[in-house]
């Protein structure tokens, strides 16, 4: 894949590491071009006051993570399939003894008293509480305050420097130049800091277009409503699992949504009755419960339609594992769940930003009091998740660490699946980015979504089947253009993984989007999404008692997720193991012709007609939808 972890596209952070010589034997470590838009320089920081300086170390053979999981992933390597334990994952990745020691050295040096340095249980982050008076001699800066003009403040540096020998042991030190903090958001306002994204109306949600009275079973009506049967016949999914016991599928939803048991049974006793008297194995992360003080669409849209796609199509017999994130106070986010499934993720590059991920125990009261989960929970083969943000919610350093660890879990043989958004090449709630790097209804510049963006998740994006077509045609679907629009574009963040470089170079030359370069990421090297797509229209579910439509990625997501865990169950019924990451895999010459390519549709957004959907890969449904029988022949076929 050989694709960058850092920011590459200057729409956010203007921050540059540079290595040029400045009061010897000091060098210049990371030095900022100017003070982002919204803040200002308010004075000199106190010296005498606190911070806690973290010093990041160097991941050993971080910048070679694409390559170990490249070498694990593509169908023509050696070692497909020889994925890595966590152990193998800590060791390789943890920085050095050396690094460790040369840097708590450095500071024992410099004054400070050995008990007042902690070094993190992975051995990542150098941890120090320091007056502004030391951390200026130590650093060789100066540290001022800052101040949005939300009235927030932020403590930063103009630069900083580290002696040579140093600096070949440092990432990052922080509080430094970088404005984690975010900018100001939507409309001028704050945005929601990621652990909200379980509240109503954060981040991508389903959408329904009301109840339906009748019980609809045909398969000659999937154009208006779909089913499980619906689907099983659009993606050829004819398949009993006999791996049950090997196999694992996991759905993470985030309080307060949850799923009402209710709900699910009267959707089995219509639709699939192996399921009644079934419910999901539920895994509390962090508090986390299914609420039943809150319901609704709302509240119940999201968790119902998953669970009761994602356990109908692996059928009764495989188990489901419901991953309930966050209390009802605090709520979670993704890094929230990551650190429970991965705990040295917990500390990895200093931990979760409290600014955005919940903290516990609650540290306010009133929510969950328990220990934070940390590694004391088991990934799942394939895990499906459909929420998401749009990239520009999130800073670059925030992103690329999230992105670093789904890296990690495909290493360990892990499918990790997001919804690519529901609002085209829009952000979340039409929100587009203005020249400034803001976010508003009026702006104009496309705004992709995140974790999609990131190379080492698989993007799931919406079909809907055309109307009056019916399951039997060749190809029955378009891009769904239906209530919600196919999120899809090019991320900001991230550059081109190069699985995918031959696809995407092909749609650029061959259908070039007709847009001035300013208002999308022309430049034809950064991560483009979705990868592929399945259908997002029209949805029975069963939400509080009675049936709805329902739209979205969100439909997708837990669709795709079933189809692959069904193809696991078939690889370790003969002794093989799960399929992890499968982008390398499914953009490979091998896998020509293994999706159902969708030509018709677009995904508006940004006042734009959006990208358009093509033969091959495009930025609407990427490769197309699965079909199961071609997936599974040739997945059966490798190691």
């Amino acid at each position: 894949m050989r694709c960058s972890l850092t920011a590459f596209v200057a729409i956010s952070l203007a921050v540059v590491s540079l290595a040029e010589p400045a009061l010897s034997p000091y060098n210049v470590h990371e030095k900022r071009g100017a003070i982002p838009t919204g803040w200002s320089h308010t004075r000199r920081h106190k010296s005498a006051a606190t911070i806690p300086l973290r010093i990041a170390l160097k991941q050993s053979n971080i910048e070679s993570i694409d390559e170990y999981l490249y070498d694990v992933s593509h169908p023509e390597s050696a070692n497909y399939g020889k994925h890595w334990t966590a152990g193998e994952i800590s060791r390789k990745f943890s920085p050095s003894e050396e690094s460790v020691s040369t840097v708590r050295d450095w500071l024992v040096e410099n004054g400070l008293a050995s008990e007042r340095i902690r070094v993190s249980s992975t051995k990542g982050w150098i941890n120090v509480n320091i007056t502004v008076e030391e951390a200026e001699r130590l650093l060789n800066t100066e540290y001022n305050v800052y101040t949005h003009v939300s009235g927030q403040e932020h403590v930063a540096c103009e630069a900083y420097h580290l002696p040579e020998r140093i600096s070949t042991h440092v990432d990052f030190v922080l509080p430094s130049v970088n404005f984690d903090a975010k900018l100001k958001g939507r409309s001028g306002s704050q945005p929601e800091p990621a652990r909200a994204i379980g509240q109503p109306g954060v981040g991508i949600s389903p959408k329904t277009a009301g109840s339906i009275s009748q019980i609809v079973t045909e398969l000659e009506q999937c154009d208006q409503y779909i089913t499980p049967i619906c689907l099983r016949a659009l993606y050829g999914l004819v398949y009993e699992p006999v791996a049950t016991e090997k196999n694992s599928y996991g759905i993470v939803e985030y309080t307060p949504q949850a799923y009402l048991q209710s709900d699910l049974q009267m959707f089995a006793m219509n639709y699939s009755t192996d399921l009644l008297g079934k419910e999901p194995v539920m895994v509390s992360i962090d508090g986390g419960y299914a609420q039943t003080e809150y319901q609704g669409f709302q509240y119940n849209g999201e968790s119902d339609l998953d669970l009761q796609y994602g356990m109908s199509l692996v059928t009764g017999k495989q188990n489901v594992t419901l991953y309930q994130t966050g209390d009802m106070v605090e709520g979670a986010s993704f890094n929230n769940f990551l650190d429970a499934i991965d705990g040295s993720y917990c500390t990895f590059e200093g931990g979760d930003d409290y600014t955005q991920d919940a903290q516990y125990p609650d540290p306010y009261g009133g929510g969950y009091e328990g220990p934070e989960d940390c590694g004391t929970v088991t990934p799942a083969y394939v895990i499906s998740t459909s929420y998401g943000y749009n990239e520009a919610d999130l800073t670059p350093f925030y992103t690329a660490r999230q992105c670093a660890e789904y890296a990690k879990l495909g290493l360990m043989g892990v499918t990790v699946l997001y919804s690519s958004g529901d609002d085209g090449v829009a952000g979340n709630g039409n929100y587009c980015l203005n020249p400034d790097g803001t976010q508003s209804p009026t702006g104009m510049i496309f705004n992709p979504s995140f974790p999609g963006t990131c190379p080492y998740v698989t993007s799931v994006g919406a079909t809907m089947v055309k109307p009056n077509a019916t399951v039997f045609q060749a190809q029955p679907e378009m891009a769904c253009m239906e209530v919600i629009y196919s999120g899809g574009g090019f991320s900001n963040y991230f550059a081109m993984p190069s699985y995918q470089k031959t696809a995407v170079d092909y749609y650029l030359q061959n259908y070039p989007p007709n847009y001035p370069p300013n208002i999308w990421n022309s430049t034809g090297m950064s991560r483009a999404f979705p990868d592929i797509s399945a259908n997002g229209a029209n949805y029975v579910v069963a939400v509080d008692g009675q049936f709805a439509l329902v739209y979205g990625t969100s439909c997708s997501s837990p669709v795709s997720g079933a189809i692959f865990t069904m193809i696991n169950d078939a690889r370790l019924a003969i002794g093989k193991g799960p399929i992890g990451f499968i982008n390398p895999t499914i953009y490979s010459a091998d896998f020509a012709g293994a999706f159902n390519d969708v030509t018709e549709g677009s995904n508006p957004g940004c006042g734009t007609e959006g990208y358009n959907a093509t033969a091959g890969w495009d930025p609407v449904t990427g490769l197309g939808t699965p079909n199961f029988p071609k997936l599974l022949e040739k997945w059966l076929a490798l190691p």
